[in-house]
């Protein structure tokens, strides 16, 4: 089978895409060749059966470009897939499902959002299936919607060769409110309080460098960078990150309920204990590690019954954290379940 994948971006150095590159290198193995669209191509080594098109962002192109773009690639390519995969946005379905339908494609959607409009509704109902990872995702209830795992390559995604600092804890992702990197720092504040001992080092850029939120996240950094109890770092693509959650013991995730961020199953591979606010992982984990995320207390106690634990206790948890996303989140587990639902030769 010939696959096209609809997708924002094809870059190994995107901090927060980067891991759709080695998602491409894993269907390759699966599917007779790939076509992908992209909004934005950078840095990429790609089999030689896949090949890359981009609607031009990296080039500064407009939106109608885009769009031009776009519909030039859907008739260029059109004798060159059978189905088509598109991730995260709808958009694209909305433009190319009824031309794609028409064609006898098929068409799956992935979206994971917990928030959605009709427009989601629409497109939902023109793909044959709509995937989803969280369990509060708003198209968890369409009709023809399928639960998938996040996709984690365990093969690279693998915790350290030797114990990471103790007291050391992570904060991976934007600088945006979405995210709430401040409530974080409040319950640093309350562990300072508290004369708990840590090192937090905390990665990531704003998705805007002039928002307003980045200027008082920036200063209600401004004690604890002092101190030196907290290290601010640029973000890095996300093929540097297994090092990173490596060096660390606690990753704290602050994203709500209603979407699977990918980060949290990256940093359990990792044999990272993780403090978030996402209740998808909730039977997996330790009460004390779902935290309310609108509350500085809560997560404070959380990260600090975290550096509590006993040796012996910490190891249980990594394992079983590990075991918990190579079982069910794979990315080998992912492709073969995308492939089944493409309708390629079963399970």
């Amino acid at each position: 089978m010939k696959l096209l994948i609809v997708t924002q971006a094809v870059d190994l150095d995107d901090p927060v895409l980067g891991f759709m590159h080695r998602w491409i290198e894993a269907f390759a193995t699966r599917f007779d060749s790939i076509e992908v669209i992209c909004l934005k191509k950078g840095r990429s080594h790609l089999p030689e059966n896949v090949h890359v098109h981009s609607l031009g962002k990296e080039h500064g192109t407009s939106r109608v470009k885009y769009i031009f773009n776009f519909y030039r690639y859907l008739w260029a390519l059109r004798g060159s897939y059978d189905a088509v995969f598109v991730h995260m946005n709808q958009e694209y379905v909305l433009l190319g499902g009824i031309f794609w339908r028409m064609s006898g494609k098929k068409v799956i959607l992935w979206r994971n959002h917990k928030k959605g409009t009709w427009t989601t509704r629409l497109a939902g109902m023109i793909a044959h299936t709509v995937c989803y990872t969280s369990a509060a995702a708003y198209v968890a209830h369409f009709k023809n919607a399928v639960q998938m795992p996040i996709g984690i390559d365990t093969d690279i995604f693998v915790p350290p060769a030797s114990p990471p600092p103790a007291n050391s804890i992570l904060f991976l992702g934007r600088i945006d409110a979405v995210k709430k990197p401040i409530e974080f720092l409040d319950a640093l504040k309350i562990l300072v309080d508290q004369n708990v001992d840590f090192h937090a080092d905390i990665y990531g850029d704003p998705t805007y460098p002039d928002d307003p939120y980045f200027v008082q996240f920036k200063d209600a950094a401004r004690s604890l960078l002092a101190s030196g109890r907290v290290m601010l770092h640029p973000s890095v693509p996300n093929e540097q990150t297994p090092k990173v959650y490596g060096a660390h013991q606690i990753y704290v995730n602050l994203t709500p309920s209603g979407s699977f961020d990918k980060t949290i199953g990256e940093a359990m591979a990792c044999g990272c204990i993780v403090v978030v606010a996402n209740d998808a992982v909730q039977k997996y984990i330790s009460e004390e590690q779902l935290i309310d995320p609108v509350s500085a207390a809560s997560l404070g106690t959380g990260i600090r019954l975290a550096l509590n634990l006993s040796e012996g206790e910490r190891k249980s948890r990594k394992h079983r954290s590990r075991e918990y996303v190579m079982r069910e989140h794979s990315l080998s587990l992912l492709v073969e379940k995308l492939a089944y639902a493409l309708g390629t030769k079963t399970l």
